[in-house]
């Protein structure tokens, strides 16, 4: 993950020999000399940590710390102190400052401070995609038939080798579901989990997503973008309908994974990551290079592991389970207290061809849940569709 650090100071020679130093040590740095600069640059969300001086020509420094208290995104500030100035610094580092330091600079210690607050900035960025890292153990990929044993296993050895992957199947499968899985199976778990779904978003937008941008990269660009390669840092990146992506963006990907670094839309700076790839298909991709739809070179730069998710018609054998999986974790929502389905019900779940796969199943469950009012789904909660693929019982066969 790159860093970059405001450096406040009014004199130049300060200001030059700090950025010197961060700069040597692989951070970016910019400089400010006054606190005006200053709120500019918090303004437009430039700096990720900020080494702030006390005595400024237009103000005090410490002044700095009540505004960013107001931001959603606050970066930790480092006090720099003249001699003497020790209790004002523990009273700033009560109002939120992060750390103090004490002029001259000893280098050592600025080096410490720093990696101490790159701590802090890195957990932030996780925990404001925590939402993304929630999960259910139920929401899994779940199967006993021989199909889903064979592919839970490839996926575990994909997951422990932190490489590649490339997950195929219907729309419906649970494509994102098996991502997931390897996510929480390998040792990433404990790292982010970022989804993007290439399909979803205009091509003009996808490269600024993906990689982020710089303050003026284009018009509107009014503060620093981290991202989702970059917020995924350490951990997965999920890049769903990859089919999707355009040709000349799929280039710029393909070498962000070989160089295992990347610059931001309208920045200069390379900035490297340790993110595993998993990217997801309902689309024959061997087709989209044959019509020079998609690049070879990257289909087999992802496709280190391919996972195939068979449709639901295929493994019909597990639908009891995904039933039992949908019911528990519709009934707390639901307020509801369901248990088991009738035999002909089952028997129409089972019959039904399930173009929809996985997610129609869920659907048509939950709407079932919704028109029960037993304990026991029957067939006449299910749709028409699938309850008129079930002869009506005739009177002489009634016990």
């Amino acid at each position: 993950m790159s860093i970059t650090i405001l450096v406040v100071d009014d004199e130049e020679n300060a200001r030059r020999n700090l950025g010197d130093f961060l700069t040597a040590k692989g951070y970016e740095v910019i400089p400010a000399g006054t606190l005006a600069e200053a709120r500019q640059q918090v303004k437009n969300g430039s700096s990720d940590i900020i080494l702030l001086d006390v005595q400024l020509p237009d103000g005090y420094g410490p002044d700095l710390l009540e505004e960013i208290a107001l931001l959603p995104v606050r970066p930790p500030i480092i006090l720099i102190t003249a001699y003497g100035d020790i209790e004002m610094a523990v009273d700033a580092m009560k109002n939120g400052a992060h750390d103090f330091l004490q002029k001259p600079i000893e280098f050592n210690q600025l080096e410490k401070s720093i990696y101490r607050a790159k701590e802090m900035v890195a957990m932030r960025m996780e925990l404001s995609h925590l939402r993304q890292l929630q999960h259910n153990q139920s929401d899994y990929v779940i199967g006993k038939s021989d199909a889903m044993h064979a592919l839970m296993h490839a996926a575990q050895r994909a997951a422990a080798a932190s490489v590649s992957v490339l997950i195929t199947g219907e729309t419906g499968t649970g494509k994102e579901v098996l991502a997931r899985a390897i996510h929480q199976l390998g040792p990433r778990a404990n790292k982010p989990f970022v989804a993007i779904n290439c399909a979803a978003i205009q091509s003009t937008v996808l490269e600024s997503e993906l990689f982020g941008y710089e303050v003026g990269a284009f018009t509107g660009a009014q503060k620093r973008k981290h991202g989702l390669m970059e917020v995924a840092d350490e951990g997965i990146l999920f890049l769903d309908e990859i089919a999707s992506m355009p040709v000349d963006m799929q280039a710029k990907l393909l070498r962000a994974l070989e160089e295992r670094s990347f610059r931001r839309v309208g920045g200069t700076t390379q900035i490297k990551v340790d993110v595993q790839i998993l990217a997801a298909s309902n689309r024959n991709l061997e087709q989209r290079i044959a019509e020079q739809a998609f690049r070879e070179d990257l289909y087999y730069r992802l496709k280190v592991v391919d996972l195939h998710l068979p449709p639901l018609r295929e493994r019909k054998a597990d639908i009891p389970e995904l039933i039992g999986v949908f019911i528990r974790q519709n009934n707390p929502r639901m307020g509801l207290n369901i248990n088991d389905l009738s035999p002909r019900a089952m028997q129409a779940l089972i019959q039904h061809n399930w173009p929809g796969n996985i997610r129609e199943l869920k659907n048509v469950i939950e709407r079932a849940m919704l028109f029960c009012d037993e304990a026991v789904i029957e067939l006449s909660h299910l749709p028409a569709e699938i309850s008129g693929q079930i002869s009506p019982i005739q009177p002489d066969k009634l016990p």
